[in-house]
């Protein structure tokens, strides 16, 4: 597994992904937790948490990009 997710990419990666669950599971913008809409975004923001973490992107590995410097 090559690093392809860089520095910058992988702080913007974590802060939204932090927002992505943190939010719906808050009811902050009137979305009611348990609802589809919540689930989506929950399952997206530990993805994101997920790529930041281990600095690996799949999508970015089958498009062939990286934000890594070389």
């Amino acid at each position: 597994m090559t690093i392809n997710v860089g520095t910058v990419d992988r702080i913007l990666r974590f802060i939204i992904g932090a927002l992505l669950i943190i939010v719906p599971l808050t009811g902050l913008f009137g979305i009611a937790p348990g609802t589809a809409v919540t689930v989506v975004s929950v399952v997206i923001g530990i993805v994101l948490i997920g790529t930041a973490f281990f600095r690996f992107c799949p999508l970015y590995r089958l498009l062939g990009m990286s934000t890594c410097p070389r």
